[in-house]
């Protein structure tokens, strides 16, 4: 998939600088290739509990965004985002004291 198919999948708008940082964050993914098909479908799961997969603005890395509201929810939403890096083996790093994780590419 393109950078900017990419962009518009997780609902960025294309631009020249959005465009490197996707290109910056494929290098820096190992085995994005394998994992950036289940890395859309995630984001569309996630979107109904008002969560997202998004471009970080502090690491060169996708980020997933656990915005769920409420105890129950959020337990559901990390439980599918743990079990979907069980299942496709993506390599995920938690963020201290928030709901974000860091994608780190393929184990």
């Amino acid at each position: 998939m393109k950078n900017d198919a990419i962009l518009r999948q997780l609902g960025y708008t294309v631009t020249n600088s959005a465009m490197a940082q996707v290109q910056t964050i494929r290098d820096n993914t190992g085995g994005f290739d394998y994992i950036e098909k289940h890395l859309i479908t995630l984001h569309d799961q996630l979107q109904a509990h008002l969560s997202c997969v998004a471009l970080s603005s502090s690491k060169d890395f996708f980020k997933i965004k656990n915005e769920a509201k409420g105890e129950e929810m959020i337990a559901e939403v990390q439980e599918m985002i743990s079990k979907w890096s069980e299942k496709y083996k993506v390599e995920i790093q938690k963020v201290s004291n928030k709901e974000t994780y860091y994608v780190l590419g393929y184990k």
